[in-house]
């Protein structure tokens, strides 16, 4: 699917043509749209199918005068997905005045610039354009990661009761989450440094003020997620281990109450044999024996007690 954008007082217009200055969103195309734009553009094809490829990597490459710039964006996966967040890449492509954008799928960071929510949008400055994708980007990254950390204490307060997996998956699918981040993150950043050298985007001194904020975000985004995984980790050894011994005290408990219970069933097993036995010929055999098992039975409890067995 093809649409086409351009800013007017700081807000997106869909317009029909491919004209200068405007953005052109390109989102799971076909074969046939793919054609199209390389026959109208003269840039490889490989600038639009490498951006579809889930695994790609950040990257920046110039040909022909075109340049395509691989960026890893947040992905927050639909509610009751394994993974809760992923990333994606995006590719935008600087052609001719247009900045054109290609994803296999619509990520988090477009629709923040369709539902305008980004300040000071504008598609006819191109360079500004990417920068504001860029720091977007970063932004989600540190939302997504707040989120993340949120997830994790809900988690962590449900742990402590647990006897079962579930909770343990809940955190490692977290953890493969914050994985996905830490690693496009690194790889965005190596990305910034050869979009910053290269100098094939000019950049004034507000886009310059602009990228150093990019660099920072970034930063702050990959610092903040080797945090939380090591936190993560952590969590899930101890968890771990609070698991096994919720289930220990379990079974220590049943072993226990078995124990206790079997001091009266082998009084009564012992009076059932058709043997002389004490108290025989009483009136009160029965009440006798019951006596018997419940002062055992509460000796049995009284030195589990004092064990700290109960």
């Amino acid at each position: 699917m093809i649409t086409i954008y351009r800013s007017i007082d700081n807000c997106l217009v869909p317009v029909t043509d491919f004209e200068s200055g405007a953005w052109v969103n390109v989102v799971n195309p076909t074969p046939q749209e793919i054609d199209d734009l390389v026959a109208r553009f003269a840039f490889p094809s490989d600038f639009l199918t490498d951006p579809l490829d889930v695994d790609e990597r950040a990257r920046v490459e110039r040909e022909e005068g075109n340049i395509l710039i691989l960026l890893r964006t947040p992905r927050k996966e639909t509610e009751g997905a394994d993974i809760p967040y992923t990333t994606l890449p995006v590719g935008i492509i600087l052609t001719q005045g247009l900045v054109i954008t290609v994803s296999l799928f619509e990520v988090d960071v477009v629709r923040e610039f369709l539902s305008g929510k980004v300040r000071n949008l504008t598609t006819q400055n191109t360079s500004r354009f990417v920068l504001l994708l860029f720091m977007r980007t970063s932004l989600l990254f540190l939302k997504y990661l707040k989120e993340i950390n949120r997830m994790t204490s809900t988690v962590e307060k449900d742990v402590h009761l647990a006897l079962q997996n579930a909770q343990l998956i809940n955190l490692l699918n977290l953890e493969k989450s914050l994985v996905f981040f830490i690693t496009s993150l690194r790889s965005n950043a190596l990305m910034h440094e050869k979009f910053n050298t290269s100098g094939w985007v000019k950049m004034d001194e507000d886009d310059r003020d602009l990228f150093e904020e990019v660099v920072i975000e970034n930063k702050q985004a990959i610092e903040m997620a080797n945090i939380y995984s090591s936190i993560l980790s952590g969590m899930m050894d101890a968890f771990a281990s609070i698991i096994s011994n919720n289930l220990n005290v379990i079974i220590k408990l049943l072993t226990t109450v078995t124990i206790i219970l079997m001091i009266p069933t082998l009084i009564a097993s012992i009076y059932g044999m058709n043997v002389d036995l004490p108290f025989q010929t009483s009136p009160y055999a029965f009440l006798i024996i019951i006596a018997m098992s419940m002062l055992f039975s509460a000796i049995g409890i009284a030195i589990f007690w004092r064990r700290q067995y109960f």
